[in-house]
């Protein structure tokens, strides 16, 4: 698949925080770019800025040193064509799975039309979630509340997707699932991503290329392009090149963590 134009750039990015013991640097000197539709990972020891990278290009936050760029425009504020999942859905619990994924739209705009409503279920029945529209949160399974955070992320159809370590609160065998189902979402309809994760496996499984961030402050020390062509299912993790990628990976991290 060809990619078009850069989607997400950072250009000298840092960012600085003030807290009671002083000032603290999560990022320094962050300079890299993603282009449109590419799915992007970053890996990185606790602490060193991925998350810090994820809310600047949300525009939930502005850098204090450097510029984030979405389709070549400063960010300077949320937009519209940015969804974002989080480590966990933060869905209303006292609503049900349809009016979870139409929040947006009613947060924005006061009210919920029927085409809104219509494209909700589609979304849902995209997710694996058909015939829950009408079962609340606290009804549903872990990986099944997460599936409503991403149909929810999906529902505005957004050109970028942010996702912060959306399925580490799982369990081993539905985080697998719904890395499968992520690939199969991202590969049915392509967006721009950037995942943030712990999980090497994940990375490799699901990205076009791997940022490594260094220990705090976080700058890039690695930008690897994940050598198996798409499309890819269980048994690429098996394969000669792709174990040997992980393990390159896992032996970066190491090596940083331990200097």
């Amino acid at each position: 698949m060809a990619l078009a134009a850069n989607a997400i750039g950072f250009n000298g990015v840092g960012q600085t925080f003030l807290t009671g013991s002083g000032s603290l640097t999560a990022l320094e000197d962050v300079t890299v770019t993603i282009a449109q539709h590419e799915f992007v990972a970053v890996l990185g020891p606790s602490g060193c800025g991925k998350s810090t990278l994820l809310r600047l290009t949300a525009g939930l936050m502005k850098p204090s040193r450097g510029e984030v760029s979405v389709f070549g425009m400063p960010v300077s504020e949320p937009r519209d064509d940015i969804g974002i999942v989080f480590q966990k859905p933060t869905l209303l619990p006292w609503v049900n799975v349809e009016d979870n994924v139409v929040f947006p739209v009613r947060h924005k705009y006061g009210r919920v039309t029927s085409d809104d409503r219509m494209q909700a279920k589609r979304i849902i029945e995209t997710v694996g979630l058909a015939g829950f529209e009408k079962r609340l949160p606290s009804e549903l399974s872990g990986g099944m509340q997460q599936r409503v955070g991403i149909a929810r992320a999906l529902f505005l159809n957004p050109d970028i997707l942010l996702m912060d370590e959306p399925f580490s609160a799982l369990d081993a065998l539905t985080r697998d699932a719904m890395g499968f189902e992520l690939l199969r979402l991202w590969q049915a309809s392509p967006k721009t991503v950037l995942f943030i994760t712990h999980s090497i496996p994940e990375a490799v499984l699901l990205a076009d290329r791997v940022l490594v961030l260094s220990e705090r402050p976080g700058r890039v020390i690695a930008d690897h392009k994940v050598p198996m062509a798409r499309p890819r299912d269980e048994r690429s993790l098996a394969t000669p090149e792709m174990q040997d990628f992980a393990a390159d990976l896992r032996a970066l991290l190491i090596r940083r963590e331990a200097a």
